[in-house]
């Protein structure tokens, strides 16, 4: 939009321009607390009452200047426009060199929001600046740090962290079983720059899961699909792929410290199949240890009998006719001296007598 440079007003500006002009310089002159009667109709006592109410700050430089700069923008009437661009140039130079101290001071504050001198790493987190591409050597432990404004920390945490995956792998059989696993890890401190520059922020999903996926395949490829399900052959899957996830990362910075197996899911018929196979093992094992029972009951009472007959034929061989003549007479004193009732028949072929209690 064209400036109008303004020129000595009784030259540019005659009476009938400036009542034509007045209804917008009343408005911003209304604006403040004017002392002065707004009530001249000449081009000269127009400027001049302009020109001091801006003077004595009876307008606010702000809303004055503002509100001219609208109506400039938005008046298409030539005498007005002429009357307003007289108003901005009667206001204060120092309004504008405050405006644009104020900028300025704006600018820099939003400069150093943007740019910080400083940075805070949390704890469990290391921080690396990156200078433009321009990676530190040494990583920044938790704690306030000063920086360069231009350089950009990069936080990484070294908190154990989880990482799941569901693969559709095969076994032994041949038979695809879905495995769910999870890996527990952690970042090595001492290698976080080596993550930085090789593989970026986005290394679970770069370098932890393919390689994470592949090991699972060739671990259950050599376990039937039945195995699966016991806790023995969880717990060496689980161990063997702890070791081997960390023997291939670790070197990159990646630490494993645990790799559960959180569920196995098979087809339903193979389930079937699988659980009526142990039902049968489990039938037969049962059965194995009834036999190895009565095995074991039957050999004990063949040595009890043994052992009986044993007896019988030492007991025989140990007892002569004199012994038992002696232990009958001996028997026979002991009732003949006892003051209890008895019957004793005599006349027995060996001559003893037998005695019958009443």
């Amino acid at each position: 939009m064209k400036r109008i440079t303004t020129t000595p007003v009784s030259r540019t500006l005659t009476p009938r321009l400036a009542r034509s002009a007045w209804p917008q310089a009343s408005t911003l002159l209304r604006s403040g607390t004017a002392s002065r009667p707004l009530t001249t109709t000449t081009g000269a006592g127009l400027r001049s009452a302009m020109t001091a109410g801006a003077a004595r700050r009876s307008v606010p430089l702000a809303s004055g200047q503002r509100l001219a700069r609208r109506a400039f923008s938005t008046s298409t009437s030539s005498p007005e426009r002429e009357a307003l661009q007289m108003v901005l140039d009667s206001m204060p130079k120092g309004s504008k060199r405050f405006w644009r101290a104020l900028a300025g001071l704006g600018a820099t504050a939003v400069v150093l929001a943007t740019c910080q001198p400083w940075c805070v790493v949390p704890a469990g987190h290391v921080g690396i600046l990156d200078f433009f591409g321009d990676v530190s050597d040494q990583s920044l432990s938790p704690g306030f740090h000063l920086k360069n404004p231009l350089a950009k920390c990069v936080v990484f945490s070294t908190q154990t962290q989880r990482v799941e995956t569901t693969a559709s792998v095969p076994s032994r059989e041949g038979l695809t079983v879905q495995l769910e696993v999870s890996a527990l890890y952690r970042l090595d401190p001492l290698k976080v720059q080596h993550i930085y520059k090789t593989v970026g922020r986005n290394y679970a999903d770069v370098v932890l899961l393919p390689h994470f996926k592949s090991i699972i395949r060739e671990l259950t490829s050599a376990h039937e699909a039945k195995g699966l399900y016991t806790a023995q052959v969880r717990t060496e899957i689980s161990t063997f792929l702890t070791k081997q996830l960390n023997d291939v990362l670790r070197e990159r910075g990646i630490i494993i410290d645990e790799t559960p197996i959180n569920g196995i899911t098979m087809p339903q018929r193979l389930v079937h199949a699988i659980e009526e196979k142990l039902r049968a093992e489990q039938e037969s094992e049962r059965m194995s240890w009834v036999l190895q029972r009565e095995e074991a009951e039957a050999k004990r009472k063949v040595i009890e009998a043994k052992g009986i007959a044993d007896f019988q034929k030492i007991v025989t061989q140990g007892i002569s006719e004199q012994l038992l003549r002696w232990k009958g007479i001996e028997a026979t004193e002991k009732l003949a001296t006892s003051s209890n009732a008895k019957m004793v028949v005599i006349g027995k072929s060996d001559g003893l007598p037998l005695v019958l209690a009443p």
